[in-house]
Parts: structure tokens; C-alpha cells; sequence
């Protein structure tokens, strides 16, 4: 073997070896070079004579051609190596599901759900929604009600007060949502038809009460409106809202002292195997309590009770919601507790409408 077939030999093993680019960039430069080993080689062939020259020269231009092959054939080998290796390490499996966004993980509190469903309903029948503040006056929350002095519902023990003003006024937390219902009849002219939810405060704490809590009230008031007509809408609510067919519902009369006759109103409803369910069975529940507007009210308000009327009803949304959702304990309500959210709430997109159904 001569000096040129060692060489190649040689150099050929060395950049089939090579691991890396800047590996074979230092045996480039070794062979190819200005000081190369085979730039050397070319560099005799203009001492050499003719015949030598015609001789040799094919041999060492041809070791040129072999090294600069192996070159650019190994270079290119090491470049996809070094891809493929990039593209394994940042490799995203895309067969993994996709994480939930804030949108799906996010629930919805049964109160703002429920609310969402009474309104949708009520809303269905005409009726507008109606706001007013936690505070309020005496005279909004009781005496324009028909609430005489001396009143139970007065007292501390119920009601939670403020300290008197400059003027020796007591303001307090509003213990129902009725105080709108009076500003609705002092600031509008018949015909009204509103629905009031909102948040209400009283002096109670156990399984089923909370010294906050949730209520909704309704309010007529036209010419024409009548006991009939309050007894349709509560009607057609419950059948809504619990998403029956049908309801039996019995009115027991009661006293409010904003409401003249009033009525208790209880819904049938089976307790079979320990789950309550409504529109059959022969058991009864009590769910709202409901009457014909006082007119003292009215003329508090400046109607006529002569020329206008009107019925008004009240439930608990806390309670209703426990009611359709099988919520056992009302405390949890207010306990911010995300587990209790995660089971219990409701994804965000599912808006509540008659139409795709309250709770699809």
C-alpha cells in the first residue's frame, strides 16, 4: 500500500469517527487546509516532472475528491442526528388531553345559578327585574309595609340595626327584599310587574337559616289583577323551575301584614328513599308564602286601592336551590369551600334558558 491509499485510509476512518461538527471542521482543516495533509500533497505536484505528474496527480486529486465526499456525506449525517435528537427532547405528546381552561374549571355558585333561573323564567312572563340597597330606612322596610309599631320584627332580636344618626334615625340591614317592591310603586306608575332578588339579613343561624341570606319577591300591581292570577304564575314557576309536567299546590291561609288575604303555599311532592321530588307523590312542602297587596300599602304608595291592586309572593332562593339540587345543609352556602363548589356548581357557559332547559 503507498502513501496516498494509507492516507486515504486513514483520513476516511477519522471522519467516519468524527462525533460532532466542530470535530470534523478540525479534521477538514487537517487534511484540506492551507498546512493540510492532502493540500501538501498538491501543493509537490508542480515539482514533480511531467510523466510523474501524470502519474500521481490523478491519485491525489483524486484522495481530494474522496476526503471532501466523506466530508459533506458525514457532515450531513451529524446535522440530522443532532436534529432528530432537538426534536425528540422537545417533543409534545399530542395524543395527552388537553388541559381544562379557566372557563371549564370555573363553576358558578348555585345562588347565582338559581337566580339566573328565576329571572329567566319571570322573564319569560313579563316581568322586569328590580334592585335596591342592603341598607335601608325604617320606614321603607317596615312602616310603608303595614308593619305597626311595637311589631315583632322590630326588635333586635330579629333585625339588625345601626347606630342613630345626627337626626336620630336608625338605619338597619333590610330583612326582606320588600322595601323594593315599595320603591318600585313609588318611582313607577301601573301596570308593574317585577321580580326583586337580592340579599336579605335577620338574626338566625342553624342547618337551615344563615344570618345572610337569599330571597325573591314578585309584584303586581294593575286594575284588573286578582287572586287567580297570582295563583297561574306561582304556578307556572314551580312547573319551570322544578322542570315538571305538572304541580298540585295548596294555598293555606296565613297573615303577613303587607298582604291582605295571605296564604302559605305548600307543593306536592314524594319523599320516597330519603330524595324529595316534585309533581307526585302525597306528601306536601311549604315553599313561599304569597297574598293580595294590603291597601295600606298601596296608599302608603300613593295608589289608589280603589282603582289599582295587586298580589306579591316571597320565597327563599337559598332554599329552593337545596329543594332542586339536594343540598342537605345551608351553611356550606357561605363557606368558600372549592370542593364543595366543584360538585355542586355549574360551568359557566351553561346558561340557564327555558328554551335549551335550566340546568343543561
Amino acid at each position: 500500500m503507498n502513501e496516498i491509499d494509507t492516507l486515504s485510509d486513514k483520513l476516511l476512518g477519522e471522519i467516519a469517527a468524527a462525533q460532532d461538527e466542530p470535530a470534523l471542521e478540525q479534521l477538514r482543516i487537517a487534511a484540506l487546509g492551507k498546512s493540510g495533509s492532502v493540500s501538501g500533497l498538491l501543493k509537490t505536484l508542480g515539482a514533480m516532472t511531467p510523466d510523474e505528474r501524470k502519474e500521481k496527480g490523478p491519485l491525489i486529486n483524486g484522495l481530494r475528491d474522496r476526503v471532501q465526499a466523506a466530508l459533506g456525506e458525514r457532515k450531513e449525517a451529524l446535522g440530522e442526528a443532532a436534529l432528530n435528537a432537538r426534536l425528540a427532547s422537545e417533543r409534545v405528546d399530542i395524543s395527552l388531553p388537553v388541559r381544562e381552561g379557566p372557563e371549564a374549571r370555573g363553576r358558578i355558585h348555585p345562588i347565582s345559578q338559581v337566580i339566573d333561573e328565576i329571572t329567566a323564567i319571570f322573564g319569560d312572563m313579563g316581568f322586569a327585574i328590580a334592585e335596591g340597597p342592603d341598607v335601608e330606612t325604617d320606614d321603607l322596610n317596615f312602616t310603608k309595609l303595614n308593619f305597626p309599631v311595637g311589631h315583632p320584627a322590630r326588635e333586635m332580636h330579629d333585625t339588625f340595626f345601626f347606630a342613630p344618626d345626627a337626626n336620630g334615625e336608625r338605619k338597619l340591614l333590610r330583612t326582606h327584599t320588600s322595601p323594593v317592591q315599595i320603591r318600585t310603586m313609588i318611582s313607577q306608575e301601573p301596570p308593574i310587574r317585577v321580580v326583586c332578588p337580592g340579599r336579605t339579613y335577620r338574626m338566625d343561624s342553624d342547618q337551615t337559616h344563615t344570618p345572610m341570606f337569599h330571597q325573591v319577591e314578585g309584584l303586581v300591581i294593575e286594575k284588573q289583577a286578582h287572586f287567580g292570577h297570582m295563583k297561574w304564575v306561582l304556578e307556572e314557576f314551580c312547573k319551570a323551575f322544578f322542570e315538571v309536567e305538572g304541580v298540585k299546590m295548596r294555598f293555606r291561609p296565613s297573615f303577613f301584614p303587607f298582604t291582605e288575604p295571605s296564604a302559605e303555599v305548600d307543593i306536592q311532592c314524594s319523599r320516597k328513599g330519603g330524595e324529595i321530588r316534585f309533581g307526585e307523590g302525597e306528601d306536601w312542602l311549604e315553599i313561599l308564602g304569597c297574598g293580595m297587596v294590603h291597601p295600606n300599602v298601596l296608599r302608603n304608595c300613593g295608589l289608589d286601592p280603589d282603582v289599582y291592586q295587586g298580589f306579591a309572593w316571597g320565597m327563599g332562593i337559598d332554599r329552593i336551590a337545596m329543594l332542586k339540587y339536594g343540598m342537605p345543609d345551608l351553611r356550606p352556602f357561605f363557606e368558600a369551600d372549592i370542593r364543595w363548589l366543584s360538585h355542586y356548581g355549574f360551568r359557566p357557559l351553561d346558561l340557564p334558558t327555558l328554551a335549551g332547559g335550566l340546568t343543561s
